[in-house]
């Protein structure tokens, strides 16, 4: 029998973690991690998932859909419009890539140049 394993955290390399973390908050609304600095910051999540944000020297955002700098992973948001998340999501600092697989979820970039995806959920 394997072990049970539970996800605890998801952590982005990033330029600026307070930024970054900001930036996440208020697309999501889960709550700052009152231990966050300039070099670590995080979110909580009610179910106890934590999503962390740490300060990378050198930092080099990922290339989508290109691959010279890989995006490594990207993380899903269900959304009920995909048209008025993506609205609020640019004001708040987001990206959109040209390139878009399909009109079934959008690809969107944080300010740190991860690629998410919103799905209709």
């Amino acid at each position: 029998m394997s072990p049970q394993m539970k996800l605890r955290a998801i952590t982005l390399d990033c330029p600026d973690p307070l930024a970054l973390a900001t930036f996440y908050q208020q697309a999501t609304g889960l709550e700052p991690h009152p231990k966050s600095d300039a070099d670590f910051a995080g979110l909580t999540c009610e179910d106890g998932l934590f999503i962390g944000f740490q300060r990378v020297d050198d930092y080099r955002a990922p290339r989508w859909p290109e691959q010279s700098i890989p995006q490594q992973f990207h993380l899903d948001f269900a959304v009920d419009d995909l048209d008025e998340a993506e609205a609020r999501l640019l004001e708040l600092g987001a990206g959109k890539p040209d390139h878009q697989p399909n009109d079934r979820w959008r690809v969107l970039t944080d300010p740190a140049g991860h690629p998410f995806c919103l799905v209709r959920g």
